[in-house]
C-alpha cells in the first residue's frame, strides 16, 4: 500500500531513565582533518537532547526507503512527539486508513498531501472516504552505522 510504513505498530514510550554519555570540547571536522584537540569535557543525557516532551514522545523504526532524500534511511529510528502541532515542512506520522507512514507535510491553500523524499513514490493525497490523521511530527533520526 503505502510503502515506508513504519514497522512498529506498537510506538516505544521515549520515558525511560537517562542516558548520560561524555560530550568532548573540541568539534569533529567534516573537511579538512586537525590536530587532536582536548577529548575531555561534560556528560550529556542524550534524552535532554531529543526529548523535550517526554510523556508525549515516542520512538519509531522506520521500514523502507521512501524518505532518504530528508536522511531517513530503512532501519532508522525516528523521534516522534505527539504534543507538537504539525504544520507545512514538518516531517510527520500519519496513519492513512489505519496504517502508520512518515512523510513531509505539504499543507497549502486548504489542501494537504504527503509527499515522500524519494521521487519513486507518489504523493499521498486523502480522497473521499479515505481516513488520514498526523499522529505526530518527527524531531530526531537515529541512525546506525555498524551493528
Amino acid at each position: 500500500m503505502y510503502s515506508n510504513s513504519l514497522s512498529a505498530i506498537q510506538p516505544i514510550p521515549a520515558t525511560a531513565s537517562a542516558l548520560v554519555l561524555p560530550q568532548a570540547h573540541c568539534q569533529v571536522r567534516a573537511g579538512f582533518p586537525s590536530p587532536a584537540e582536548d577529548l575531555g569535557g561534560e556528560r550529556l543525557d542524550i534524552s535532554r537532547i531529543l526529548v523535550e516532551h517526554p510523556h508525549a514522545t515516542y520512538l519509531l523504526r522506520v521500514a523502507g526507503p521512501s524518505m532518504q532524500e530528508h536522511g531517513i534511511d530503512d532501519g532508522d529510528l525516528i523521534v516522534v512527539d505527539r504534543s507538537i502541532r504539525a504544520r507545512h515542512g514538518h516531517i510527520v506520522v500519519a496513519t492513512v486508513d489505519g496504517e502508520f507512514t512518515v512523510k513531509f507535510l505539504h499543507s497549502a491553500a486548504g489542501s494537504i498531501r504527503l509527499k515522500a523524499g524519494n521521487p519513486t513514490y507518489p504523493d499521498i493525497v486523502p480522497t473521499d472516504g479515505q481516513t488520514l490523521e498526523i499522529w505526530g511530527v518527527v524531531t530526531s533520526c537515529i541512525k546506525r552505522f555498524t551493528r
